[in-house]
């Protein structure tokens, strides 16, 4: 018999980052600086709507690369978080899931 976690397990569940790669169509704005319009993931295309936070993030060790996060809703109304790093040109899509029971984290 499969145990299915109850609501309340599910909010203290232990949650991992998962990064993947997407494809991503952008506008360079009035600084160069790279903005989402849109991006596919798993094959299906999402539009996005509005930008509605963004941050950096940049380490004190010059060999780390910045990360560019943009916390965006799509014309369907979902909320993605997406990070581009401008040294690889490289976007990912940034997402919580639940972590293996066996993990130690």
């Amino acid at each position: 018999m499969i145990s299915v976690p109850s609501v309340a397990e599910k909010r203290i569940m232990k949650k991992e980052w998962v990064f993947e790669e997407i494809q991503v169509e952008c506008h360079a704005g009035y600084k160069g600086e790279e903005t989402p319009r849109a991006f596919t993931h798993l094959g299906k295309r999402y539009e996005i709507l509005e930008i509605v936070d963004r941050w950096y993030e940049e380490k004190q060790d010059p060999r780390a690369p910045r990360q560019n996060y943009f916390k965006v809703q799509t014309m369907d109304g979902e909320i993605f978080l997406l990070r581009f790093t401008p040294r690889y040109q490289s976007w990912t899509l940034c997402r919580q899931i639940p972590a293996p029971r066996f993990s130690n984290n």
